[in-house]
C-alpha cells in the first residue's frame, strides 16, 4: 500500500468517529425513552462472507449500546416463513431497523422480501418509498453505502458542487442512489457501466470517480485525471502467484494512489462507512419513532 497517507480517505476512522458520536446520543436517549434502539439482522444459510459481516454489525451494535436483535435462519428456509419473520419484526416494537444479509438462497426472492420489510424500519434504505424520497430530495432513510460515500467526501472537504462525477455501476445498492446523492449535491454525474463506450475516456474526464462493479482492479492509472478524487466500492477476493488470498478493489491500488488526489484503500474505505451508515439509519428510525 502506498505509503503518502495525506491522500487516503481513511473510512475506518470516521466511520469509529461515527459510531463514538452514536454511543453518545444513545447513552443520553435511552433513560428517556426507557430503550435502545434495535437493529435486527436476518441471516439465512451460512454463507462465510455473510456470517463474517453480520458478526461485525453485532459488534458495532454491542460497542455504541445499540440492541442486537437479528436471528440466523435455515437457509432450507421458505420465501413465506422468511416473509413471516419479516412481518413479526415490523410488528416488534422493540426493532427500529431491519436488514436482509444479502446474498439470499437462490431459491429466495430478494426483491419481494425486501419489499416487505416497513419503510420506516428499512435500516439499508433500499424500500421504493424510501428511494423516491431520495428522488425527490426528501429527508428519509438513505442507502447505507453511497451515505457513506458522501459522508466521507464531507468529512474531507472535497467540494462536488459544479464538479464532474463519474460513477461505474449501476447498481439499486450504490451505483443508482449514490448518482442521485450526487446530483443532489449539485455535482454534474455521469452513470457509466458494462455497455458504456471509451469508458477509459469518460473516467479521465471525472474530478470525482467511483467504481463499484466487482471487477478486481479495473480502474487504472491511465484512466484516471491527475488529480481526482477516486472512490473505490469493491471488494474482490483474488489469488497471487503463490496460491494466497486477499482483498482488493475494482481500482489498481499502488498506480492510481499516485496519480489521484485522493484515494480509498480497500479494506478500510468504504467498507466501514457502510456499516456506521447502517447504525446511523436505525437511530435515525429510533428518534423519528418517539419524536426526538
Amino acid at each position: 500500500m502506498n505509503q503518502n497517507q495525506d491522500r487516503i480517505l481513511d473510512g475506518l476512522d470516521l466511520a469509529r468517529k461515527i459510531q463514538t458520536h452514536l454511543q453518545e446520543k444513545i447513552a443520553d436517549l435511552h433513560p428517556k425513552i426507557g430503550r435502545p434502539p434495535g437493529l435486527a439482522v436476518l441471516m439465512v444459510g451460512d454463507n462465510p462472507a455473510s456470517a463474517v459481516y453480520v458478526r461485525n454489525k453485532e459488534k458495532a451494535c454491542n460497542r455504541i449500546g445499540m440492541a442486537s436483535l437479528g436471528k440466523h435462519l435455515s437457509g432450507n428456509i421458505t420465501q413465506e416463513a422468511l416473509a413471516a419473520e419479516i412481518s413479526a419484526l415490523n410488528h416488534d416494537d422493540n426493532v427500529d431497523g431491519i436488514l436482509i444479509q444479502l446474498p439470499l438462497p437462490k431459491h429466495l426472492d430478494a426483491i419481494s422480501l425486501l419489499h416487505q420489510i416497513h419503510p420506516d424500519k428499512d435500516a439499508d434504505g433500499l424500500h421504493p418509498l424510501n428511494l423516491g424520497k431520495l428522488v425527490r430530495s426528501e429527508p428519509g432513510l438513505r442507502s447505507c453505502t453511497p451515505a457513506g460515500i458522501i459522508k466521507l467526501l464531507e468529512e474531507y472537504n472535497i467540494p462536488l458542487q459544479g464538479k464532474k462525477a463519474v460513477v461505474i455501476g449501476r447498481s439499486i445498492l450504490v451505483g443508482k442512489p449514490l448518482g442521485l446523492m450526487l446530483l443532489d449535491k449539485n455535482a454534474t454525474v455521469t452513470m457509466a457501466h458494462s455497455k458504456t463506450q471509451n469508458l477509459s475516456q469518460v473516467c479521465q474526464e471525472a474530478d470525482i470517480l467511483v467504481a463499484a462493479v466487482g471487477k478486481p482492479e479495473l480502474i487504472t492509472a491511465s484512466m484516471v485525471k491527475p488529480g481526482a478524487v477516486v472512490i473505490d466500492v469493491g471488494i474482490n477476493r483474488i489469488k497471487d502467484q503463490e496460491g494466497k488470498s486477499r482483498l482488493v478493489g475494482d481500482v489498481e491500488f499502488n498506480s492510481v494512489s499516485e496519480v489521484a488526489r485522493y484515494i480509498t484503500p480497500v479494506p478500510g474505505g468504504v467498507g466501514p462507512m457502510t456499516v456506521a451508515m447502517l447504525l446511523s439509519n436505525t437511530y435515525w428510525s429510533y428518534r423519528q419513532k418517539f419524536n426526538f
